[in-house]
């Protein structure tokens, strides 16, 4: 096979690669469309090696360089984008049709509690159980772990999800 046939099978792998990693996100699969898009990823770099070894140890150094990239951006960023949050267990909730999100008592007494300080019942790592005017409320932690007894503000109501963190 000549050089310029190896390079365009070298590319349509990596874009193959890029395909499925995307496709990732949005089908459940177990973690097996994410090794299917290693290989195909391996199987680029080892294209590319046979273009030249130029090529080889570029796509080999973009490749150890860019996947730690965009694992972090799935474990950092991806949570707070808001398809993150919808695919994310506990994010967003849907409000049926014809009904507006002040008319669910359960939203509204939440919503009461923003700025309010509690006492933390059992500790937040990150998530736990706070006291406000003595009602018990599951709550998250904004910042690592908060011990039990410590007092915390109410600083986001977020749907059903109580954030909290700890004054000083």
């Amino acid at each position: 096979m000549t050089g310029e046939a190896m390079l365009w099978w070298a590319l349509a792998l990596l874009f193959a690669s890029l395909l499925v990693v995307a496709i990732e996100v949005f089908v459940p699969s177990g973690g097996l469309l994410a090794v299917l898009a290693g290989g195909l990823a391996i199987g680029s770099v080892v294209c590319f090696w046979n273009v030249s070894p130029t090529w080889g140890v570029s796509s080999l150094v973009a490749l150890i360089v860019l996947t730690p990239v965009v694992i972090g951006f799935f474990f950092k960023i991806y949570p707070d984008t808001p398809m993150g949050r919808r695919m994310i267990l506990g994010g967003e909730r849907e409000i049926p049709e014809g009904e507006h999100q002040s008319s669910s008592p359960a939203v509204n007494a939440l919503d009461s509690l923003l700025g309010q300080d509690g006492d933390v019942v059992t500790s937040l790592r990150p998530v736990g159980v706070i006291r406000v005017d003595g009602v018990r409320h599951e709550a998250l932690s904004e910042h690592g772990v908060i011990e039990a007894g410590a007092r915390v503000r109410v600083i986001a109501v977020e749907g059903d999800r109580i954030r909290v963190r700890q004054v000083v």
